[in-house]
């Protein structure tokens, strides 16, 4: 790979790798919570530590809040704007090298709607919100028993299996899949592709993780190039023929908007059955009460949602000089928003350290952001991460941890890498 890209990796990666890790050693809370081993694996005692220094933190690298109230706000107001490294004012020798290093349309730049603001964001996400109608996704349903059926069917009897790699990372991939277009056989092919890219969704991401992200994302541009172009030919009822055949995206956008609905339908879903998992297996009193009570389904990916969110945080940019929290910041200044933080909020949510399938304003969570960026595929990740964490449960009743879990090395996506299990005698029937 040209040297360029390592420069692009160094202004947007590898400077703040560093600077995180030097102040993490000073004992700034908010670099030891993105920028530690600690931070990475139990992030919630930094995040308490940072909520501990007030509602809206300032340090030395920037600013940050776990409240629940700012966050919200922040989310919601049309005086903050999407932050990413894409809009991080540089000289303009420094601009010219990262342009001579562009990506191919990934989900972490322009044009992804997942980091652009009005009016441009509004177009794009005109443009696939029919995909995600409630009716749309109720349409999904008969889809995911099925495939959820069929993974659950081809796992070992009386065996071992890693429920990531066997079953959490297939449901939404297959969903997906489907819903792009693209062939069953190319499925694995997109999860190594989406597995090396997930990264990028990171920040401080050392440079053997983001050449590799880099090559995989230069590999799956190839292959859309040629997936547009045969749909161009041969359209089906998927959601991306629909776009190609409206003709209202150019192929950038096209592709853009393929590999974020790719990412952002796959990732917090894989995140979301898996931590489902390991909450459930350590409560084990919760999960008896769901076999009594299989109506608290719905409430208990609430609440996974809320106690381990899958997404842990994000950021705005001021677009003018506002208040936040009775501090003003100045246009240009930046907040990085604990989503897990504000989900743990003790003003928000009673008792929020203790995982409770039964709390009432679980649903209150902001792990699928708020304001105009709320996650598009929400309704679908509750959808396939409830059926398939019942249907799981239900086949096989005798589940249980038979190794230490693997968390990712990702401080934003929080999930695992590896969940292994012994799956334990399988039971004759599921929902």
């Amino acid at each position: 790979m040209s040297p360029r890209y390592w420069l692009r990796w160094l202004l947007e990666q590898g400077t703040p790798r560093y600077a995180l890790r030097f102040q993490a050693r000073r004992g700034d809370p908010f670099a030891q919570l993105v920028g530690s081993t600690s931070g990475l694996y139990d992030p919630y005692p930094h995040i308490e530590e940072l909520r501990g220094r007030g509602r809206l933190y300032k340090g030395p690298v920037g600013w940050a809040t776990a409240d629940y109230e700012l966050t919200r706000a922040a989310l919601r107001d049309s005086r903050f704007g999407i932050f990413g490294a894409h809009n991080v004012q540089l000289p303009g020798p420094l601009t010219k090298l990262i342009r001579a290093a562009e990506l191919p349309p990934n989900p972490v730049e322009p044009p992804s709607m997942l980091v652009i603001d009005p009016p441009e964001h509004t177009r794009l996400r005109k443009s696939v919100s029919a995909a995600f109608t409630p009716r749309a996704i109720g349409r999904l349903r008969e889809r995911i028993e099925s495939v959820t059926a069929e993974l659950l069917h081809a796992l070992p009897e009386d065996g071992s299996a890693d429920l990531i790699e066997d079953y959490a990372a297939q449901v939404p991939i297959a969903i997906i899949a489907e819903m792009l277009g693209f062939p069953q056989e190319s499925r694995k092919q997109f999860l190594a592709w989406g597995d090396a890219a997930s990264p990028l969704l990171d920040f401080g991401i050392a440079w053997r993780t983001w050449r590799a992200a880099a090559t995989a994302m230069i590999n799956m541009d190839g292959y859309l190039d040629e997936h547009i172009a045969r749909l161009r030919r041969e359209p089906g009822d998927d959601i991306l023929s629909s776009l190609v055949i409206a003709g209202d995206l150019d192929d950038r956008e096209l592709k853009a908007t393929a590999s974020l609905l790719m990412g952002a339908g796959f990732e917090t879903t894989v995140n979301l059955i898996g931590n489902g998992v390991v909450q459930l297996l350590a409560h084990p009193e919760q999960l008896a009460r769901l076999r009594t009570e299989p109506e608290l389904w719905p409430q208990t990916v609430e609440e996974v949602l809320r106690f381990d969110a899958p997404v842990q945080s994000t950021a705005r940019t001021a677009l003018c000089d506002t208040e936040l929290g009775g501090v003003t910041l100045h246009k240009g200044s930046v907040v990085v928003l604990s989503l897990a933080g504000a989900n743990r909020d003790p003003k928000m949510f009673e008792n929020p350290d203790r995982f409770d399938i039964t709390r009432s304003n679980a649903k209150d969570h902001l792990t699928f952001s708020s304001g105009i960026h709320t996650c598009l595929g929400a309704s679908l990740a509750r959808m396939e991460a409830g059926y398939a964490l019942r249907a799981l449960f239900d086949r096989f009743p005798e589940l249980a941890l038979s190794g230490t879990p693997e968390r990712r090395p990702l401080y934003t996506l929080h999930g695992y890498a590896r969940l292994p299990v012994n799956l334990g005698r399988r039971a004759t029937a599921t929902v």
